[in-house]
């Protein structure tokens, strides 16, 4: 079962668009993709047009009371499976602490429900912060994608995630296989060739062959609440997200 988390700890950089258009373009291959949302901003959920009534509704009942998953998932337009956020998510910190037990607990639960099929991929969306809920998926996911805006501030937050993802690996005891994904990339900017030079001195082979293009589709699709596929199928960035799940496919990095 591939488990992607989608996380950098610099905001705007393209990481609920991301998680959002990687299932969809996980759906047009023919599998059945899977997002959970962990940021309690719920932009994935309301982009998928999905509303969580309370934190009831959300990975919170599963440290509350041990909800299993399958009775959260709702099924969005786009035919993407969704475990909606709320804002009562944000509660989990103070309320749980950030003991081994509470940091593995979606893991465990992943894990023991054996949720989807062995195809079926899983994207996490997860909130800008080093928290129970992005531990949560770092514990859980067997990948994880840094998208990196081409500038200086995005690539320094990746930079601030490696250094933390060093840290957190000597507690899994192994390391999260990782991909670098450049996005809201307009070539015609020399900044951005210079932030691609840096991210691939820095991180090598982990940088996504892949870059996301500064593109309008992907700015209007979330206000529309339809992905790119169902907003413009044939733009710049529904093609970019094609592109980018046949390079991870072929990569390995998902089933």
């Amino acid at each position: 079962m591939t488990i992607i988390a989608v996380f950098n700890q610099k905001g705007g950089v393209g990481k609920t668009t991301t998680a959002l258009n990687l299932a969809a373009a996980l759906m047009r291959t023919g599998r059945d993709a899977y997002g959970i949302d962990l940021d309690p901003q719920a932009h994935l959920s309301s982009i998928s047009g999905i509303t969580a009534h309370s934190g009831n509704d959300t990975v919170l009942s599963l440290f509350q009371r041990n909800r299993p998953l399958r009775e959260l998932v709702q099924e969005a337009n786009s035919r993407i499976k969704i475990i909606p956020s709320h804002s009562e998510l944000s509660k989990v910190d103070a309320l749980y602490g950030k003991g081994y037990n509470v940091v593995n607990r979606l893991n465990t639960s992943l894990q023991s429900e054996a949720f989807g099929k062995k195809d079926s991929p899983i994207i996490i969306d997860c909130c800008p912060m080093i928290g129970v809920l992005s531990l949560n998926a770092l514990f859980a996911c067997n990948g994880l994608i840094i998208p990196i805006a081409a500038d200086h501030l995005s690539t320094k937050g990746a930079i601030q995630l490696e250094k933390t993802l060093h840290a957190l690996e000597q507690v899994l005891k192994r390391r999260i296989q990782r991909r670098y994904l450049l996005t809201r990339f307009d070539g015609r900017r020399r900044m951005a060739w210079e932030i691609l030079r840096i991210v691939e001195e820095r991180f090598g082979h982990e940088v996504c062959r892949t870059r996301i293009s500064e593109n309008v589709s992907l700015a209007e699709s979330p206000a529309l609440s339809l992905t790119v596929f169902e907003h413009a199928p044939t733009s710049r960035g529904a093609h970019d997200y094609d592109e980018l799940v046949e390079e991870l496919v072929a990569d390995g990095f998902i089933e």
